[in-house]
């Protein structure tokens, strides 16, 4: 494709791309595809954090985890590195995909670069764009998939529940914090006790 750069040309590609997910996901009472529904997740939660945001972040949060399911965890090693391995590869599989579609619609290659470069999340905490999408991921995760995620994982301990909502914290920035702050008192009572013991000043 050639012509001015579309958005909405990129958008609409990379929601075909992610309607194809084979597993599903119940919205307000709809059945759709996981991972348009989690690409629908992450655009809310852009807007409510940035409500100017950029083409290249609707984009980056848009194509967070297209086509995800064909690269499953179950692939890669169990434990800690196995994950962080998967967690790399998605993030430079999406990135790619991205820029491919951005080139289809247009874009120049400066920019399909600068996207998938947010999306391997390479210079997170160094780069404000990779931060905002780690902030807006967080919080998709706190509100759709920590209570089923806390469900699953029945072979967790109470101390590594709190490393992992810990480090997720960490991750995050202010502005992410107190957004996630917010949300916390829609989750479950025992999330919020977690969350509150989690952030507790230490002793």
């Amino acid at each position: 494709m050639t012509g001015q750069p579309s958005l909405a040309c990129v958008l609409a590609r990379i929601d075909e791309a992610n309607r194809a997910d084979p597993n599903t996901e119940q919205v307000d009472g709809q059945t759709l595809p996981r991972e348009y529904a989690y690409s629908l997740h992450m655009t809310r939660w852009l807007f409510a954090l940035e409500p100017n945001p950029s083409e290249r972040m609707q984009i980056a949060c848009r194509a967070q985890h297209i086509e995800r399911w064909m690269l499953p965890r179950g692939e890669f090693p169990d434990g800690r590195a196995g994950y962080y391995q998967w967690r790399q590869s998605c993030g430079r599989r999406h990135g790619r995909r991205a820029a491919e579609i951005m080139a289809q619609c247009g874009y120049p290659p400066e920019a399909c670069e600068r996207v998938a470069v947010i999306l391997s999340k390479r210079e997170l905490r160094r780069d404000p764009d990779t931060q905002l999408l780690e902030d807006v991921a967080c919080l998709v995760f706190l509100e759709r998939y920590f209570a089923d995620f806390y469900e699953e994982k029945t072979d967790y301990d109470r101390d590594k529940w709190l490393r992992i909502v810990r480090r997720t914290w960490a991750k995050m920035t202010p502005r992410g914090h107190a957004a996630a702050l917010a949300l916390a008192g829609r989750l479950p009572a025992h999330l919020q006790a977690l969350l509150q013991d989690a952030l507790a000043p230490a002793d």
